[in-house]
């Protein structure tokens, strides 16, 4: 189907007001079976449209099904990304109030600072890491606002890729012999080990994942911009978490970063 302008409107009110309300609401896909990967990307661009009308500021990326063993559980052959938007940031000395999500969960990620504009549809990984100033470890907050965190990908799509909260650890690490891939990460909760992984992880080496969205966006005459910050993707498995709840990541070489949460 071809998802008609006041429909594609109509499920950015939905999602929006949902994620305003912290309430939990039924996928897209119930009412709209047929709504295409294509459709939903143009929905997600609205609701950031939505966004900025109100105030947000567009950081940079993030990435999703990153993972080759999820694309295959999904029947995808190919990740998915969202944007970042500054209200999402959260600073690693501040708690993170859970009373503003629904049900919100943890992934270890590796941010990407990228130093200069980079726009194409044939660019590399090599082509990233050459115009990325700085790697750091990071905690992504993903908060579905669909009902059981139970979507398919073009629900998920729509929503923004269940955006919701990041933090950036402190130590800024210029990736130039740096072996990313092999980069180990430790994901803890309240001082034990919860999920252990490594760059490979993101499509075989983040900055793959990084040229993967570039290439994306320069398909629509889009590209990353200078200073702007990409999430390559989770390291590790998500792991949920409530109020009262510490999150430490560590990555090799790129030092720790955590997040303290309170309702």
């Amino acid at each position: 189907m071809t998802l008609a302008q006041n429909a594609g409107m109509e499920i950015v009110d939905y999602l929006l007001s949902a994620e305003k309300e912290r309430r939990e609401v039924v996928k897209v896909t119930e009412k709209y079976p047929d709504l295409t990967f294509a459709e939903a990307y143009v929905i997600q661009e609205k609701l950031l449209e939505r966004k900025e009308q109100e105030g947000a500021r567009r950081m940079g990326l993030k990435l999703g099904l990153t993972s080759k063993a999820k694309q295959e559980m999904m029947g995808v052959h190919e990740a998915i990304y969202g944007y970042l938007t500054d209200d999402m940031l959260v600073p690693e000395w501040k708690p993170l109030s859970t009373g503003q999500l629904i049900h919100p969960k943890a992934e270890p990620e590796m941010a990407f600072f990228i130093g200069e504009d980079l726009q194409g549809t044939g660019i590399t990984a090599e082509d990233v890491l050459a115009v990325t100033r700085y790697v750091a470890a990071a905690i992504e907050v993903i908060d579905s606002r669909y009902l059981d965190f139970k979507f398919t990908l073009a629900d998920v799509i729509a929503d923004n890729c269940s955006s919701a909260r990041f933090v950036v650890g402190s130590k800024w690490v210029s990736p130039v012999g740096l072996d990313l891939a092999n980069l180990g990460v430790v994901m803890s909760k309240n001082g034990e080990v919860a999920t252990v992984g490594a760059g490979a992880a993101v499509l075989g080496h983040p900055a793959t994942s990084v040229a993967w969205a570039v290439n994306k966006l320069g398909e629509q005459g889009k590209g990353l911009r200078k200073g702007q910050i990409v999430l390559s993707g989770a390291l590790t498995e998500a792991i949920a978490f409530e109020a009262g709840d510490h999150i430490s990541v560590a990555v090799d070489r790129l030092g720790s970063v955590s997040l303290s949460c309170r309702e």
